[in-house]
């Protein structure tokens, strides 16, 4: 079988995880990458040829904390299933059970350089599920956008929980009562794995609970605990359960995290920051500032970059890190808050977050630098496969289902 080869040449390509190119050249064969380089890189004879002279040429953009066709646009109640808000102790949910890839966010994320999100459920329950990460097309089912099903455990401390449960009459309805709520699940994991093993030692039968199966992927260390917290004090309790239990812990939102950034970077734990582009809508977000995030970061925190879409558009992503920079966070982190810092955090690095040889062939073509508001995405490519084009009238194109799966 003769290999499928895309070659973009001439833009000014900006890999990330190295220095940029002036006049580079990118390779994707069979969807990988297979050289970055400058003016002289090889073009493989029979390669598509795109000309990039003049634009800029950068990896696909992740979204790491998204609804995408968990929560539909435009589809009210029956497009939203980002929480199951019947069970303080979602483990056993699965985002990838309540995604649509007809959700017309997906062609907004094309359309801002977005190739792959991290899907999560919502943040009503202490414990939401599991997220999956994706592409943002390419399948004729979601699956077959699947990057990794397994990513990470989605949780929740803070304003929201409290009021779903608290409304209920129910437990929990205080910051205590969460803190029980995540302890007294992790206890019932690990109680679980230990007998699974003594199970296993003996060669007997054992009764499988899918919700204990996946805390103990947690302790683990299989699965990331992605913990939805706004305020300082919501922070430091997660970062006490993390060390109680011994997990893997990345902060998701963060609004506060600029008044205990020292601890954060003293400990290394990450954080997903954002959205930023909202108002201050209840309590826990009375301190949100665009700059809080330059001030994280500048304690030497390492940060992403979220639109917590639909919350704000996801084609959004990149204004976000534009308003960031207006702020004071310098411009090569703001580039790898949307792209190689993301994908480290949730171990999905192997795969996308660069323009580096052996990483996924996911290239986006900008008209120019895209932190400048009126640059747009010209062309995404997602595994080497065109998935927006831009025609003679200059207007970017979704390429639909139908014409990639038509007979």
């Amino acid at each position: 079988m003769v290999a499928s080869v895309l070659a973009v040449t001439g833009g000014y390509v900006l890999p990330v995880s190295a220095p940029a190119i002036d006049g580079g050249t990118v390779v994707v064969t069979d969807g990988v990458i297979t050289a970055v380089g400058g003016s002289d890189t090889p073009v493989p004879d029979g390669a598509t040829v795109v000309d990039a002279t003049g634009k800029w040429v950068l990896p696909g953009f992740v979204e790491s904390h998204g609804h995408l066709g968990v929560h539909e646009e435009g589809e009210g109640w029956s497009g939203n299933d980002t929480n199951e808000m019947t069970d303080p102790n979602g483990a056993r949910f699965r985002a990838l059970d309540g995604i649509d890839i007809e959700d017309e966010g997906f062609r907004d994320a094309l359309l801002g350089g977005v190739t792959s999100a991290v899907i999560k459920p919502g943040s009503g329950n202490p414990i939401g599920g599991r997220t999956v990460a994706i592409k943002t097309w390419g399948g004729r089912t979601v699956d077959e956008q699947v990057i990794a099903a397994d990513v990470s455990v989605k949780s929740a401390l803070g304003e929201n929980p409290k009021r779903v449960y608290g409304d209920k009459k129910v437990t929990p309805s205080t910051r205590l009562g969460v803190a029980a709520v995540l302890r007294e699940a992790f206890v019932a994991a690990r109680n679980y794995a230990e007998k699974r093993a003594a199970a296993a030692t003996k060669g007997e039968p054992f009764e499988r609970n899918l919700t204990h199966e996946t805390l103990a992927a947690v302790l683990d260390g299989d699965l990331v605990w992605d913990q939805h917290c706004h305020r300082h004090d919501d922070i430091a309790t997660a970062i006490r359960l993390s060390e109680e239990f011994g997990y893997r812990l990345v902060i998701n939102h963060g609004t506060e995290g600029h008044k205990i950034a020292d601890v954060l970077a003293e400990k290394d734990i990450p954080v997903i920051f954002g959205p930023m582009l909202t108002s201050r809508s209840k309590v826990e977000l009375r301190d949100r500032a665009i700059r809080n995030l330059a001030l994280i970061a500048a304690a030497g925190v390492r940060v992403a970059i979220t639109t917590d879409h639909p919350v704000i558009p996801i084609n959004f992503l990149v204004h976000q890190a534009s308003f960031a920079v207006k702020e004071g966070l310098p411009r090569e982190t703001a580039f790898e808050a949307l792209t190689v810092n993301p994908a480290a955090f949730l171990d999905l690095d192997e795969r996308i977050g660069a323009l580096e040889a052996g990483r996924d062939g996911d290239v986006v073509v900008w008209s120019g630098d895209p932190l400048d508001i009126t640059s747009r995405a010209e062309q995404v490519f997602i595994d080497g496969r065109a998935a927006l084009v831009t025609g003679d009238d200059g207007v970017p194109h979704v390429v639909e289902r139908h014409e990639r799966f038509s007979h």
